[in-house]
């Protein structure tokens, strides 16, 4: 498993900002936050198909109910991400569900949190159509749930990463991170993916009483 244990110093400061570092930059329009959208399966195959792990402890599809903007991470999980509180900006994406995108656009960095719920096929859909084009594929878990983290062929894996999150063997969530100009080189964007997905299925768990 992916260790999530790393801190960065932003002069006397020591903070748990994953992406932004501590230079200003400009967001790269070609590691930003994306998914493409699992096509459904046939009819009537048993979940979990094409290798993909099942979920052993589910939680309820019901959780993803609300927009990502509204409870995918808290104000204090945003500052701790990007260096501050921003504004997100919710996207609901054909055959995929909705998302939010939260962009810090002095340091250049940017985080995605996506509710998979238009399609019911969950992680075996990934695995099944993901995984073939993906340049980097590393299963893992979340809080004990299976994930993978993953960039597909034309992604930058060195700026861009998405963690996927089994919740239940119907139903994902997605969370992408694009890393600021200072953190190139230094930070692996998995890891920092993996640390944001954390935080999210921290949120749920919470909304679930579990």
């Amino acid at each position: 498993m992916i260790s999530r244990n790393f801190v960065v110093t932003c002069g006397s400061v020591v903070v748990a900002v994953v992406l932004a570092g501590c230079s200003s930059g400009t967001p790269n329009p070609n590691t930003s936050p994306s998914a493409s959208a699992p096509t459904d399966s046939a009819q009537d195959v048993s979940l979990p198909y094409a290798g993909a792990p099942k979920v052993s402890n589910p939680l309820q599809s019901s959780l993803l109910g609300a927009q990502p903007c509204q409870e995918g991470l808290t104000s204090s999980q945003l500052t701790d991400v990007l260096g501050k509180v921003v504004a997100g900006s919710p996207t609901t994406t054909a055959g995929l569900g909705v998302s939010c995108t939260w962009t810090n656009s002095e340091k250049g960095s940017s985080v995605d949190v996506a509710y998979d719920t238009a399609t019911n096929d969950g992680l075996s859909s990934w695995y099944q159509n993901t995984k073939p084009k993906a340049v980097v594929w590393q299963p893992t878990q979340v809080q004990g749930f299976p994930a993978v983290a993953h960039v597909t062929n034309g992604g930058a894996p060195d700026e861009f990463c998405q963690v996927t999150v089994g919740i239940n063997d119907q139903r994902t969530i997605d969370v992408s991170v694009g890393l600021g100009p200072a953190k190139k080189g230094k930070l692996n964007p998995c890891q920092a993916a993996e640390q944001v997905a954390d935080m999210v299925m921290t949120n749920l768990r919470q909304k679930a009483g579990s």
